[in-house]
């Protein structure tokens, strides 16, 4: 399994519009990528957000990445994104609960 850690900004405004696109975005992913997991999206202290995904394999989420604007709703939901912190992958050793 592999976590996927996007950080980023968004534009004045589109808090509203990010997390009511956000479930639309999230089914379309899923659909044309099924070994995403679960997707966490969280807010952090300073204002910034930070997208959590889980994936079978770093193999699948690295090919996602690299796909994932031809999904419509995704390229739709990146515009209110205003800059982007870079994206990681991280290898999960253990967790709670298996």
């Amino acid at each position: 399994m592999v976590i996927e850690l996007a950080r980023f900004q968004i534009h004045d405004d589109a808090e509203k519009k990010l997390l009511a696109e956000r479930p639309a975005m999230i089914e379309a992913l899923r659909r044309r990528f099924p070994a995403c997991l679960a997707a966490y999206l969280t807010r952090e202290e300073d204002g910034s957000w930070l997208d959590v995904l889980v994936w079978r394999s770093r193999e699948e989420a690295e090919a996602a990445a690299l796909a994932i604007n031809t999904v419509p709703e995704c390229a739709e939901w990146f515009r209110h994104i205003s800059a982007s912190g870079g994206l990681r992958h991280v290898e999960v050793l253990h967790s709670w609960p298996a």
